[in-house]
């Protein structure tokens, strides 16, 4: 049996600034408040596991040891096929800097990489979510989606984050970048996922 979350007030274990006015678009209608890692200050975990579900496990879990609080974690990315599933629970990592995380560089790496191996077009990939809905009694709910599409070259459009702009979802002639986010909130991995949360939990 699914647990049914029963509180109006939720912590959402992301210090992504993009994913959290995400989450907090895909609450609103559902009169949850949202509040942030970044404002409860608190660290980031390491991910040190080789699964959406399991780094999604160790934010949500670290969310509530620190608060007390129930706690949603989102862990995400994106999987290219001809890169044998690349960069996928490291696509974060791809974007790490000294100064922080460039996503130009990361979407540069990835069609690069493409280019090396001289990868059919069109170039599929997908992207993955995986959200973990975790209580202070240890006891979580898993949820995940899927978007499917391809990786197209030079970058276009402005909107969203990551890894947005080299996106085209199966169905449209745009990638997420060139998306608005009522759209894109409405198709995307972390809609379906989402989805099945408010489903089962809510």
């Amino acid at each position: 049996m699914t647990r049914k979350f029963t509180g109006d007030r939720l912590l959402v274990a992301t210090h992504n600034a993009g994913k959290l006015e995400e989450m907090v678009a895909l609450f609103a209608p559902h009169g949850v408040q949202v509040v942030g890692a970044a404002e409860m200050g608190l660290a980031e975990p390491a991910e040190t596991e080789t699964t959406f579900v399991g780094n999604a496990r160790i934010k949500a879990h670290a969310a509530v040891g620190a608060t007390g609080l129930p706690a949603l974690a989102d862990d995400s990315g994106i999987s290219v096929d001809a890169l044998d599933g690349a960069p996928g629970v490291h696509t974060a990592d791809w974007a790490e800097t000294p100064t922080g995380r460039d996503f130009v560089m990361a979407m540069t790496r990835t069609w690069e990489a493409l280019e090396r191996a001289r990868a059919p077009y069109p170039r599929r990939a997908r992207f993955n979510c995986t959200l973990v809905l975790a209580w202070p009694d240890g006891h979580d709910e898993v949820f995940t989606g899927v978007m499917p599409g391809q990786v197209v070259w030079p970058m276009r459009g402005v909107q969203g984050h990551g890894y947005d702009p080299v996106f085209q979802p199966d169905g449209y002639a745009i990638t997420f970048g060139e998306m608005g986010a009522a759209e894109k909130n409405r198709i995307s991995h972390r809609a379906r996922a989402f989805a099945a949360l408010i489903e089962a939990c809510f």
